[in-house]
């Protein structure tokens, strides 16, 4: 079992910086591959962004490709998501999701890969 808490997030204007971070309970974080989604009002969860168990492998969904970055310390059994350049369009509510992988590399995209979930975070920018 793991459970993931979720920080971070508010209000900013567009062109500014967010970081979401999100700490996971347990021994075993570094055996998760680790991602983020997000949740517009009236559309549908969508994948942001993903990173293997090591951290060596990273995607990320075109429309925040060059802006976002995710990260994690498995020391610290954290993931971040460090957001630059924010727009309007990138208003949701932001979940970390954990999914248990065997292969170092592996990656997901698919949220039904992910068996655990934060409890979300708003991320609200105006123009």
């Amino acid at each position: 079992q793991v459970q993931l808490v979720q920080s971070g997030g508010g209000l900013v204007q567009a062109g500014g910086s967010l970081r979401l971070s999100c700490a996971a309970s347990g021994r075993t974080f570094s055996l998760y591959v680790m991602a983020w989604f997000r949740q517009a009002p009236g559309k549908e969860r969508e994948f942001v962004t993903t990173i293997s168990r090591s951290g060596g492998s990273t995607d990320y969904a075109d429309s925040v490709k060059g802006r976002f970055t995710i990260s994690r310390d498995n020391a610290k059994n954290t993931v971040y998501l460090q957001m630059n350049s924010l727009k309007p369009e990138d208003t949701a509510v932001y979940y970390c999701a954990a999914g248990r992988s065997f292969d170092r590399g592996d990656y997901y995209y698919e949220g039904g890969k992910y068996a655990y979930w934060g409890q979300g975070t708003q991320v609200t920018v105006s123009s």
